[in-house]
């Protein structure tokens, strides 16, 4: 009786083959290692940038609802024209408190452009609102804590105000009422170019508490003209 034989070739893979599989492994390897190292960074940087987009939404609507509760108080008793100040950079208002850490009653708050650690940016802070003397600005305060960061660099924030005529003014000084609207323009700094996500808004309250029981709710609400009324700049855009 024979007993077949069976070839060495049949009994597994040669030290070639193998070789070739290992040269083949190390090729695919280094193909997704190359793929990678072009697709990763491209990954991140799109991740920033709508983490980024996502920051500068809420900086923004956070922005809008701050401005648009602004109220009409006065330093003191005696004093008439109410607590506001504002120019192309920055905006100081009176308004009820409101948060997790904010006791009842009402707050001093600064939106300004100020330096940080990373750059230029807008940045909300606030001071618990005390009487004033008769002739205190907002401007001269200085006792502000509680700093949020709302917009960073490359962008913005340019404000502008309006008033009983409806003209976008750079300033509101010293005015005997507050506006009656608040423009915020974003500024691109990069392409020196302003955003389509630049808005206005509307004050919810821009008279006194007096005004509800005014005979003539007209002139209380629209008062004359005064020496002090803000300066306007005819440069701005319309």
């Amino acid at each position: 009786m024979k007993r077949r034989r069976h070839s060495d070739g049949e009994a597994g893979f040669t030290l070639i083959e193998m070789l070739i599989a290992m040269v083949m492994m190390v090729g695919i390897l280094a193909a997704l290692a190359t793929v990678t190292a072009q697709w990763l960074p491209n990954w991140n940087r799109g991740f920033v940038h709508v983490q980024r987009t996502e920051l500068f939404g809420q900086g923004l609507e956070r922005l809008i609802a701050d401005l648009s509760v602004a109220e009409f108080v006065t330093a003191s008793g005696k004093a008439k024209q109410p607590l506001f100040d504002g120019d192309e950079l920055a905006v100081r208002f009176v308004r009820t408190g409101i948060g997790p850490n904010t006791r009842p009653g009402l707050e001093v708050v600064r939106i300004s452009t100020m330096p940080d650690d990373r750059g230029m940016a807008l940045v909300r802070d606030r001071t618990s609102f005390v009487p004033l003397p008769e002739k205190a600005k907002l401007r001269d305060m200085s006792n502000f804590s509680d700093r949020v960061v709302l917009v960073r660099a490359p962008y913005r924030a340019i404000f502008s105000y309006a008033g009983p005529d409806h003209l976008w003014q750079n300033k509101w000084h010293d005015a005997d009422q507050l506006p009656i609207a608040i423009r915020v323009s974003i500024r691109d700094e990069a392409t020196q170019t302003t955003l389509a996500v630049s808005t206005a808004t509307i004050l919810r309250i821009n008279s006194p508490a007096e005004c509800a029981s005014a005979k003539v709710a007209k002139d209380c609400v629209y008062p004359p003209p005064s020496k002090t009324a803000p300066n306007v700049n005819s440069n701005l855009d319309k």
